[in-house]
């Protein structure tokens, strides 16, 4: 099992920056890929930012330039870094891992419970 705990959300200006964390319990060493998603009132979760185990990167073109996510496995811990930040920023953020192999099963994915990003205008 893994357990993801997402931390430093909070509410800044149009044009404020934030960096989000995650760290991960648990048997993490398999993990190939991890995530950050983001889901505002009343509309889908849509995907922020993908990294995977060697550091490729990858994000929406409407969020490439502002967005950086980033991990540091020795600390089991993945990052977004902020900047820019508009209203439309505003939302959800939540972290998980992509379905993985462990050597013996297949695990995942798995999800932290969020942390509240209002960006205010």
């Amino acid at each position: 099992q893994v357990q993801l705990v997402e931390s430093g959300g909070g509410l800044v200006h149009t044009g404020g920056s934030l960096k989000l964390s995650c760290t991960a319990s648990g048997s993490i060493g398999s993990i190939t890929i991890m995530q950050w998603h983001r889901q505002a009132p009343g509309n889908q979760r849509e995907l922020v930012a993908s990294i995977s185990r060697d550091g490729f990167t990858e994000y929406p073109d409407s969020l490439k330039g502002r967005f950086t996510i980033s991990r540091d496995v020795a600390k089991n811990t993945m990052y977004l870094q902020m900047h820019s930040l508009k209203p439309e920023d505003t939302g959800i953020y939540y972290c998980s891992t992509s379905r993985y192999w462990d050597g013996s099963r297949y695990l995942g994915p798995y999800w932290g419970q969020g942390t509240q990003v209002t960006i205010s205008s």
